[in-house]
């Protein structure tokens, strides 16, 4: 009997380790590091925000992890439904994607009527709505909106986005514009033509007189700035 029962101790005592180490990760705890990562990433977003975290499957077995970390997995936007990945930082390690639901209402700026190519956007060109934002640069605030320019024509109810607009040329292709060469301690001035259209701040390539190319950049008063 003693021998049977220093046997038994001798077989826990070798199976202990291996049944620690088939200790499985909580899939709660999972899902409770995707949401925490999911509300701090989505924090400036404007409005309402929810989120959802999905259920992990129940068959997937996952070593118990003391050391998780959640990413935004490459390719992946958190709005809208998503993904969040959280991998298991402590050798060897492991990674799981858990799915997201991000629901954001806001106010969005909606447009009243068909707008034309090339519109410069005033308050009277949009109204502002209760809606949810489906993906990442729709436009909240009336400031972002007002005095640029659409890059391609609209219909009515249309939820105005930042790639819809470009900031208002302010120098044209073929222009007459004035030169400015900034240097320290000097400044010359001279005419050329535009060859491209530029906002302000953007590069523009000018012709002179000569024949000579040169690139400035454009100001607000039309003339090109060019710095030796």
């Amino acid at each position: 009997m003693k021998n049977q029962a220093s046997l038994l101790l001798m077989l826990v005592a070798l199976c202990a380790p291996s049944v620690w180490a088939a200790t499985p990760q909580s899939h709660e705890r999972i899902r409770e590091t995707a949401l925490a990562y999911a509300q701090a990433q989505s924090r400036s977003l404007p409005g309402q925000v929810s989120i959802r975290i999905g259920e992990i499957d129940p068959r997937t077995v996952l070593r118990a992890c003391t050391a998780l970390e959640a990413f935004t997995p490459g390719g992946s936007q958190m709005i809208g439904k998503t993904s969040v990945g959280v991998r298991c930082k402590e050798q060897p390690g492991w990674t799981i994607f858990v799915q997201a639901d991000i629901r954001v209402t806001a106010t969005l700026l909606v447009a009243n009527r068909p707008l034309s190519q090339n519109t410069v956007l005033g308050e009277n060109d949009f109204s502002l709505q209760s809606g949810e934002l489906g993906q990442p640069g729709i436009l909240t605030e009336p400031a972002q909106a007002v005095g640029k320019t659409l890059k391609f024509g609209i219909g009515a109810g249309q939820v105005l986005r930042q790639d819809m607009l470009r900031a208002p040329f302010v120098v044209t292709q073929n222009q007459t514009v004035e030169v400015r060469v900034l240097g320290k301690g000097f400044a010359v001035r001279a005419s050329g033509q535009a060859l491209n259209s530029g906002a302000e701040g953007q590069n523009v390539q000018v012709r002179m007189a000569s024949g000579q190319v040169v690139n400035g950049a454009a100001s607000r008063d039309g003339t090109v700035d060019v710095r030796p």
